[in-house]
């Protein structure tokens, strides 16, 4: 009896911590400013306790937040090879990387904070992202679909640029046409 109570906790505990993480997560993307921890504890319909039970303070959720969106973006990668040719499998990505630079807005300075004090292993995360990057590369190349010259660091530096640049109302809009673009330029020329 008393095992099957601590299965139920734990099951509870996780519900609650992926809760405040899918929460924190979209209240981050749709936020100008970084959330209060009680806005984030309230809209995940948990107390205050329990989000600082998972989250002792604003950067181990922040730091959370990050490294879940870090593992969904590089197994995204392998999930969109798996399923479509290179090509539109590094299109998607594209998309899949656009939106992890919007879930920053809400984390941004404590981010920011935590980058330059060296909480957050920030080579480390480039290096994944890089990797996963290469991998839908080297699948076009070996395709013939996408260009030999191109490197994974050219891919993340155009995404950066396109993906920071100042919010407008036609923002997204302009965004996915420079994904097209720079798709096309992607292309082995005949």
């Amino acid at each position: 009896m008393e095992e099957l109570q601590t299965r139920e906790l734990r099951a509870d505990a996780t519900r609650n911590r992926n809760q405040l993480l899918e929460v924190a997560t979209r209240m981050f993307v749709s936020a100008d400013t970084e959330p209060s921890m009680r806005a984030i504890a309230r809209e995940a319909g948990v107390g205050i306790a329990t989000l600082y039970r998972h989250f002792p303070n604003r950067e181990s959720l922040v730091d959370a937040v990050y490294r879940d969106q870090v593992a969904r973006l590089t197994a995204g990668a392998r999930e969109l090879l798996a399923q479509l040719p290179p090509p539109a499998a590094l299109r998607r990505w594209m998309d899949l990387f656009g939106e992890w630079i919007a879930t920053k807005n809400g984390m941004l300075d404590t981010l920011l904070a935590m980058i330059e004090s060296g909480e957050i292993a920030h080579a480390r995360t480039q290096t994944e992202l890089l990797a996963a990057i290469d991998d839908i590369l080297d699948a076009g190349r070996a395709t013939g679909e996408l260009r030999a010259d191109v490197t994974a660091e050219d891919i993340a530096a155009s995404l950066i640029g396109i993906f920071t640049v100042a919010p407008s109302p036609e923002h997204e809009a302009r965004a996915r046409r420079l994904l097209n673009i720079l798709m096309d330029g992607l292309r082995p020329t005949p």
